[in-house]
């Protein structure tokens, strides 16, 4: 039985959104926004890599029922974020890094499948932080527009629900610690190189980047008293223990405060076949 549940989200994006919908914040909008560009490739990689498994070789019947709905999950943040990525187009950002990240993601389609486990396991490990950072402090989108925050908040409650099970079918499958510690080394350099670069495009697309209000609010939002890198920062040493698991940070309750607090912003629509 999957612990997992595939949702619509109640989001209708086809009227778009201010241009800077958090609150009039413009870096933490460009910075979101940033985010949102890299998910639509970066999810179908890790749909693509965790079914290069056949499931028949996983000895788990709950783990098997689990990587059908972390398809089905995925599938959902895809779709919802190419709406969201589309508004943005219409805006006028282009997510300037798309061709090299689809030559990346195509040689890393033909690497040995632990390998594509491990890069999507190191990659989830970081949507899994900011997903906890999102839920933590809800403040962090004080002023946003509804549906924006809804939809964050939506894709952090998913990323933290289904946040082990890259995970364990990497180890189901054989994964050991070295692979994936290097993996994750390379992996943290490479996400944050091009979530900073497309920030840095976003911003210079509305002539933004010398503003000392946006860095300002670029200092408050990483270094501030709930900044992103003091939230990040154990929770991201930690994936380097031989002894790791996603879910010795057990932030259920979050989780579940959430989905209790918004069942209406979603509904659940059941398991996705395989």
């Amino acid at each position: 039985m999957s612990t997992l549940t595939v949702r619509k989200l109640n989001v209708d994006l086809s009227k778009g959104f201010e241009r800077y919908w958090l609150a009039g914040d413009v870096y933490r909008t460009a910075f979101m926004n940033a985010l949102s560009m890299s998910f639509p490739l970066g999810e179908q990689m890790f749909i693509d890599s965790v079914r290069a498994v056949p499931l028949e070789t996983l000895p788990d019947a709950a783990l098997r029922a689990e990587v059908k709905d972390f398809v089905g999950q995925e599938a959902s943040h895809r779709f919802v974020h190419q709406q969201y990525n589309n508004q943005l187009a219409r805006q006028g950002y282009d997510y300037t890094l798309e061709p090299s990240v689809k030559v990346r993601v195509g040689r890393i389609a033909r690497l040995p499948v632990l390998d594509r486990l491990a890069i999507t396991c190191a990659l989830e490990h970081y949507t899994a932080m900011l997903a906890d950072f999102v839920l933590r402090h809800p403040g962090f989108f004080d002023g946003a527009d509804p549906q924006m925050r809804t939809l964050w908040s939506w894709h952090a409650a998913e990323e933290t629900e289904h946040k082990a099970v890259a995970f364990d079918v990497y180890q189901a499958a054989g994964g050991g610690y070295a692979r994936r510690a290097l993996w994750y080394l390379h992996v943290s350099v490479i996400f944050w190189l091009d979530t900073m670069r497309q920030t840095h495009y976003n911003l210079a697309r509305d002539g933004q980047r010398f503003k000392l209000a946006n860095w300002a609010s670029a200092a408050r939002t990483w270094f501030g008293r709930r900044g992103l890198v003091w939230n990040l920062l154990k929770p991201g040493l930690d994936y380097l223990s031989p002894r790791f698991h996603p879910w010795q940070h057990d932030n259920r309750a979050l989780l579940g405060m959430w989905l209790e607090r918004n069942d209406d912003s979603f509904r659940a629509i059941g398991s996705t076949p395989s």
